[in-house]
């Protein structure tokens, strides 16, 4: 239903209420049968209250379709103008702010829109450690009551459920596999605080790789994504270790299931610098020669087309309302 559509609903409804003279209350007797007539209002006010909040509700994903800029092109697209693009992609990185509902909002449209394209589809989770995979298998089976999953979430991140409720419950529904990529995250303050080396051999050994080596380039690409002092007074080396601790980490998840589940696309969520293309991208160019898409949403001040170049994403989600 469109914007207009639920006006105009509204409006017929609440006239109804309003007016006694409305089509229903006049096939009640004008005299007497006041506590019907009262009784008739409150159902129809009732009435009119559902219909709002389920158009509210559903109207999030069928109002208008999601708008983006073509980095490339510098122009202005519909997402189902590039779905296709999107299916022949091994991954599709979906960057967000992590506490941005309209972020979520917008992820959620990009997957079932991949999914609507015939296209199998795992989606990859920055929110979720590789090992716990067995309770996402779980959970998309179907054997995992919604209290006992969102335990586990919140034991793997610290971001409230809600935000990305809808997109786990559809998942679900449809039988789209979730992928844990992250790393326990003790292991990245220790880094971000300490450094790599900081680690003991028993530490490495939880992650897929033994190297972090940050260049020049590196840590120049994580002072534009994060912002000059992001790292809160840290050793700013080792914060720069700790974010490419988890961009290869990430990547060496993602090209493994992808190697070993050869025609599926994997929706990356993750933050923005995460899913910048010096981020994870990077990391699965060195690894794989599978290729990519990268989709940003557009913030006002950072990430913006006049900001974004090629090297930095393919596409930008328009029009998210910010709220935080």
């Amino acid at each position: 239903m469109t914007e207009k559509g639920v006006f105009r609903l509204f409006s017929r409804l609440s006239n109804l209420i309003s007016s006694p003279e409305g089509d229903v209350f006049s096939l009640m007797p004008q005299q007497g049968h006041r506590e019907e007539r009262r009784a008739m209002k409150r159902i129809l006010g009732f009435f009119l209250i559902c219909v709002l909040v389920l158009v509210t509700r559903t109207s999030v994903f069928t109002q208008e379709p999601l708008r983006l800029y073509d980095v490339s092109e510098r122009s202005i697209r519909n997402l189902d103008s590039i779905v296709h693009l999107l299916a022949e992609s091994k991954f599709v990185l979906v960057g967000e702010h992590h506490n941005e509902p309209a972020h979520h909002e917008a992820q959620l449209k990009i997957i079932r829109s991949v999914v609507e394209s015939g296209a199998p589809v795992a989606v990859g989770l920055e929110m979720f450690r590789a090992d716990s995979q067995e309770a996402l298998d779980r959970w998309v089976a179907g054997e995992l009551a919604e209290g006992s999953f969102r335990g586990i979430y919140e034991a793997n991140w610290g971001f409230p459920w809600a935000l990305y409720r809808d997109i786990f419950l559809y998942a679900k529904a449809k039988q789209v596999p979730l992928v844990g990529l992250n790393v326990p995250r003790a292991l990245t303050r220790q880094v971000a605080r300490h450094g790599f080396l900081s680690l003991t051999p028993e530490q490495k050994g939880l992650l897929p790789f033994i190297e972090c080596k940050v260049d020049a380039e590196y840590m120049e690409f994580i002072k534009r994504a994060h912002g000059a002092h992001a790292h809160g007074g840290m050793n700013f080396e080792h914060f720069c270790e700790a974010q490419l601790v988890w961009d290869k980490a990430m990547a060496i998840y993602a090209v493994r299931y992808s190697n070993a589940h050869p025609g599926y696309t994997m929706v990356i969520l993750a933050g923005t610098a995460h899913a910048w293309k010096k981020g994870i991208p990077a990391q699965l160019e060195e690894r794989s020669f599978m290729p990519y898409t990268v989709i940003l949403p557009e913030v006002p001040g950072s990430i913006e087309g006049t900001k974004v170049a090629v090297d930095d994403a393919d596409y930008l989600i328009l029009g998210l309302v910010q709220e935080n």
